[in-house]
């Protein structure tokens, strides 16, 4: 004797084949969604620990260091290629170097880019020794800008160029320049007008030097 079928308490009586049939459709697709989810997150969470290891595994060395440049190796060079002495600044802790050549033109010039070796100060200064010129040469660095005032540095005159927003593109703000032997030496940059004097005063002896 068969048993009566059970009566489902949402419809208040039996599921017909095909009610039931459907339930059970709906809670296979239930279930493979569930796995479905399930074989995601445990992937993700596998990814993670993949990586999690890698980064652990792979060696970190120090960053890379910018490379020392060698300013009295490069001024030697030059001074072969011009037969003439180049002034070359003395770093002391203050500076470091972070460029320096010969630029070739109508005029050759020694160029040397320093800037200060502490983490906490700003700025740089350009030193520039345009080769048998004098100071009509300056304003081709400075934007056209000619000398406005005169000052006395280390005991030498030096003109000062006051370039306001002539140099605002170039970040350039001060300079000053003075003639050495038969070249012209240019210094301009952002720092202020004492740091460039002191650095201007370092190389008096070397600019005398060329005068003699």
């Amino acid at each position: 004797m068969n048993k009566p079928a059970p009566i489902v308490a949402e419809i208040g009586r039996p599921e017909t084949p095909e009610e039931t049939a459907a339930r059970k459709a709906a809670f296979s697709k239930a279930y493979r969604s569930s796995q479905t989810v399930r074989g995601l997150v445990a992937a993700l969470i596998a990814t993670l620990a993949i990586v999690l290891v890698i980064v652990l595994i792979v060696p970190r060395g120090e960053p890379a260091t910018a490379a020392k440049i060698d300013m009295v190796g490069i001024a030697a060079d030059v001074e072969s290629t011009v037969d003439s002495p180049v002034i070359v600044p003395d770093l002391g802790d203050f500076w470091r170097v972070n460029a320096a050549g010969l630029t070739s033109g109508a005029t050759a010039v020694w160029d040397v880019t320093l800037a200060p070796s502490a983490e906490d100060e700003r700025g740089f200064i350009k030193l520039a020794q345009a080769f048998g010129a004098d100071s009509s040469w300056a304003p081709q660095r400075l934007n056209g800008t000619a000398p406005t005032d005169t000052a006395s540095i280390g005991g030498l005159e030096w003109d000062v160029y006051e370039l306001g927003d002539a140099g605002a593109k170039q970040n350039i703000t001060y300079a000053i320049g003075t003639q050495a032997g038969d070249d012209y030496l240019l210094l301009y940059g952002s720092r202020s007008a004492d740091s460039t004097a002191d650095l201007a005063e370092s190389l008096v002896p070397q600019i005398r030097e060329l005068s003699e």
